[in-house]
């Protein structure tokens, strides 16, 4: 009886063996992963895309640019030593202002050439008067007149060229030192300098000025527009400009040029606006933005999570109205983004669904 209990209980113990064995296969079967394949579909929302009739602002970055016209390069007219640099950058100058002094040979080269064009050139005229006297008389030959009467044209041109090149440099006629003043072209504001008091010098050959002047009474806001915009900027379009130095105040202005040329890098156009700037509180290479009011328009309005990016394409998953757990990638063109809405120009249509939570997971499942 005893060896008949304990076969019938090794018996039993095996039954419920093979039992737990068949549950734990059961398990471990197809069944979680049909769970893990329903989790991305639980997380998934989706929205109708909305049409809307919109007029939007366009916003162009740019910055403060002088007017390359009204930019001046100022050059030593003559070679030597800045003895003495009177500006500095920031500086208001006028024009004819001192604005260095060189210590040069030229000067006096140019006054001794002077001096002597002078001298001759007196001396010429009253051999002409005696000729003209005595030419009255028939003392002297109608040729010895007209050699007398050349020589005092050649002397006088001389004498006037001599007098220009004084001038150029900024010397009176009784100038009587080596020295020569830098005058300032015209007036404006010292942008730059780029020498020093004991620096040699060049002449107007340079290739370096001792400064630059620029004229900021009026600026350019130069702007990058894409080509896609292109169409909403033309010439003569009225523009408000916002400076980040000044958030509170705005600029009235016109679309004075647009480029013709695209920067094959960027796909931008530059485009110009000029400003009047009396007060000069529009400063080189300061920060703007040039904005522009866009025509309405009917656009596609989808939440901004919908919109995934690859790259320089974006696109959106639109559920398949033929089977709701289908969803196609599709492209699209985006106008304007913003932190919870994104217009789409074009690439979606009415009646479309599209993934508003969850786009990412269902790109991953692709992937997959």
């Amino acid at each position: 009886m005893k060896h008949t209990s304990y076969k019938m209980l090794g018996q039993s113990q095996l039954l419920v063996v093979w039992v737990a064995v068949c549950f734990l296969a059961g398990c471990s079967g197809k069944k979680p992963e049909a769970a893990e394949s329903e989790a991305p579909q639980k997380a998934i929302q989706t929205a109708p895309v909305e049409f809307r009739t919109v007029s939007t602002e366009l916003a162009i970055p740019a910055t403060i640019q002088p007017d390359p016209a009204r930019v001046v390069h100022v050059f030593a007219p003559v070679s030597g030593r800045l003895l003495e640099l009177r500006v500095k950058p920031g500086d208001a100058v006028s024009a004819g202002q001192a604005v260095a002094v060189v210590q040069s040979s030229d000067v006096a080269s140019a006054r001794s050439d002077y001096q002597k064009a002078k001298a001759q050139a007196e001396h010429s005229q009253s051999a002409l008067r005696r000729a003209t006297v005595l030419f009255q008389h028939e003392a002297i030959a109608q040729k010895d007149m007209e050699d007398a009467s050349a020589q005092a044209a050649l002397d006088a041109s001389e004498l006037e060229r001599a007098k220009e090149r004084m001038q150029l440099l900024g010397l009176t006629e009784d100038h009587a030192t080596d020295r020569a003043n830098v005058l300032a072209p015209r007036s404006g504001v010292v942008t730059e300098t780029t020498s020093a008091p004991g620096e040699m010098a060049k002449s107007l050959d340079a290739s370096s000025s001792l400064l630059t002047l620029a004229d900021l009474s009026s600026v350019w806001v130069v702007g990058s527009v894409f080509e896609r915009d292109l169409v909403n900027v033309p010439r003569g379009l009225a523009v408000r400009i916002t400076l980040d130095a000044y958030p509170s105040e705005t600029w009235q202005g016109k679309i004075s040029n647009v480029s013709d040329v695209v920067d094959p890098a960027t796909r931008t156009l530059k485009l110009r606006v000029v400003l009047e700037n009396r007060q000069r509180k529009l400063k080189p290479d300061m920060f703007a933005t040039i904005h522009v009011m866009r025509p309405a328009s009917n656009v596609a309005v989808v939440p901004s999570a919908a919109v995934l990016h690859e790259g320089n394409v974006a696109y959106v998953m639109v559920q398949s109205a033929a089977q709701k757990d289908k969803f196609e990638k599709r492209p699209v063109e985006v106008r304007e983004a913003g932190p919870q809405e994104t217009f789409i120009r074009s690439g979606l249509h009415s009646g479309d669904v599209v993934v508003s939570s969850g786009a990412a997971l269902l790109r991953e499942e692709a992937a997959k």
